[in-house]
């Protein structure tokens, strides 16, 4: 039986765990419950030792971990892909660790996450904020496994408080093009970078749905007459790495590629010669067009201080651009690096080219520009169209000193808002418009369809042929379509096309 045990100005309860073991009454939060009477103290002394009868006792010291020391070891706990270890490590340190990181796990109540999520909210796009409250839950989840709490804070609960609609957390709609967008931008992405190798990328891109990293990392071993193996991406950190890995979801492939496009990407192929990239010793099919920073500049680069400081470079980035969001703790690390290293921001870049795209900049300055006809915003500057000149058609792009006013013309938006991944949407609407099987996009999209009906269906060479007849048509269409637009193009690789197209 529990007893009360009397204490400087008040009672407290103590109850019988184990032979010559005792526990004291105390809260949810672990701290010890005050009884003005010894009767109080005894009635809830003999409360918790029914509990630990019933074996339905939790040790009230439980969950008294904070946030952030339960998340650190969390995270340490983790043997995941690099490219998922660094998602979380980005989520934890920039959104949740700002929050939550002194609050001790037990202590984190609901309306607490929902008060965190409807402030991101108001900073950030709903998909984001989603994702990383699915990684708290996460986190939550496996505190719940180890015994530390009892329910997930995070946790959704359906149907429960104010109905906004399915449209709360739904996204913008996806932008998707057609054959003869997709011809344009290629078209404006070679012109944007110089040479023909985007033009190539996003054709080979929009009609293959290839993911971006998968596109990046093919290895022109696996460049095959008819058709291009999946066997392996380029994963970029934030680090600045390229990690080599499986496809995501293991989502190893063959894809069938028609006539043209095996020759288009085979003579691009022959008239590069790529080499073995340093990086990684292999010979990938397209080449990055940044500048590798190994010349000109010998000193710290930005993941040397973050490597440094034990940060992410998305945090020494915040530290540089806006302190005002990072703990001061983590600033005054992030800056001691800085000055121990010598790390000089905007330092000038060498004349080696780089051997891969860079995600961001390709969207940024090649790819987005084409599809909307705009360049983004990069402080000083403002948005502002891409200023050209306007023959021979297209235009050409004015770089420079005074671009805008040495410039004649701009160009239109040809899918605005269309990004990289939007290719892969627009090639799997294509199939939708084709009337191609299910089994075939699946396996072509490197999709998996765990149903019993897709267990007793197969592709056949028929399949095949009527999908590679369908896309070559709508590619001979956009071709004919831009040479009524004009003969001629400044792109080398669509000028032989177009050319071969009067002569057929």
């Amino acid at each position: 039986m529990g007893y009360g045990e009397r204490r400087a100005g008040y009672w407290r309860g103590r109850y019988k765990i184990e032979d010559g073991k005792y526990g004291t009454v105390a809260d949810t939060t672990g701290t010890v419950v005050k009884f003005a009477t010894k009767r109080e103290a005894k009635q809830a002394a003999d409360e918790e030792e029914a509990k630990v009868r019933r074996g339905s006792w939790r040790d009230p010291s439980l969950g008294q971990e904070t946030f952030g020391e339960y998340a650190s070891r969390w995270y340490d706990d983790q043997d995941l892909a690099a490219s998922t270890m660094q998602n979380y490590r980005r989520h934890i340190e920039e959104h949740l660790l700002p929050t939550f990181e002194e609050k001790a796990l037990a202590a984190i109540l609901r309306r607490d996450v929902d008060a965190w999520e409807k402030s991101e909210r108001a900073a950030y796009a709903a998909s984001s904020v989603k994702t990383w409250r699915s990684t708290l839950h996460l986190v939550f989840e496996d505190a719940i496994d180890e015994g530390l709490i009892t329910a997930n804070p995070a946790a959704r609960r359906r149907g429960r408080g104010k109905r906004a609609g399915r449209s709360r957390d739904r996204g913008p709609e996806k932008v998707i093009t057609d054959a003869l967008g997709i011809l344009l931008i290629a078209e404006r992405a070679a012109l944007l970078s110089g040479r023909d190798e985007e033009f190539v990328a996003v054709v080979h891109k929009g009609y293959t749905g290839m993911r971006w990293a998968e596109i990046v990392g093919l290895e022109t071993e696996f460049v095959r007459r008819g058709s291009v193996r999946v066997e392996w991406q380029l994963y970029e950190l934030d680090n600045g790495e390229f990690v080599r890995c499986p496809p995501k979801d293991d989502s190893y492939r063959t894809i069938d590629t028609m006539d043209w496009l095996s020759a288009l990407v085979a003579d691009h192929v022959a008239r590069t010669k790529p080499q073995p990239c340093p990086c990684h010793g292999r010979t990938y099919v397209y080449r990055g067009l940044g500048r590798a920073r190994t010349g000109g500049h010998h000193g710290a680069k930005l993941v040397d201080v973050a490597r440094h400081a034990g940060v992410s470079t998305g945090t020494v980035s915040n530290v540089l651009n806006h302190p005002d969001r990072v703990r001061e703790e983590t600033r005054i690390r992030v800056e001691l690096a800085v000055a121990e290293l010598g790390f000089i921001r905007n330092a000038p870049a060498s004349s080696d080219p780089a051997a891969h795209w860079r995600r961001n900049g390709f969207a940024t300055w090649l790819f987005r520009p084409a599809a909307d006809g705009w360049y983004p915003r990069k402080a000083p500057q403002d948005a502002r169209p891409v200023p050209i000149v306007g023959e021979p058609w297209p235009g050409i792009p004015v770089r420079g000193r005074n671009s805008q006013g040495r410039a004649d013309a701009c160009w239109l938006p040809i899918a605005k808002g269309l990004t990289p991944h939007g290719l892969r949407h627009t090639h799997r609407t294509v199939m939708e418009d084709l009337g191609t099987e299910k089994v075939l996009m699946d396996e072509r999209m490197g999709h998996l369809d765990g149903s019993v009906s897709a267990r007793y269906a197969h592709v056949t060479s028929g399949m095949r042929r009527r999908l590679m007849l369908g896309l070559t048509e709508q590619w001979e269409a956009s071709l004919d379509a831009r040479r009524a637009m004009s003969p001629r193009s400044p792109v080398a690789a669509l000028d032989r096309l177009l050319s071969a197209r009067v002569a057929s």
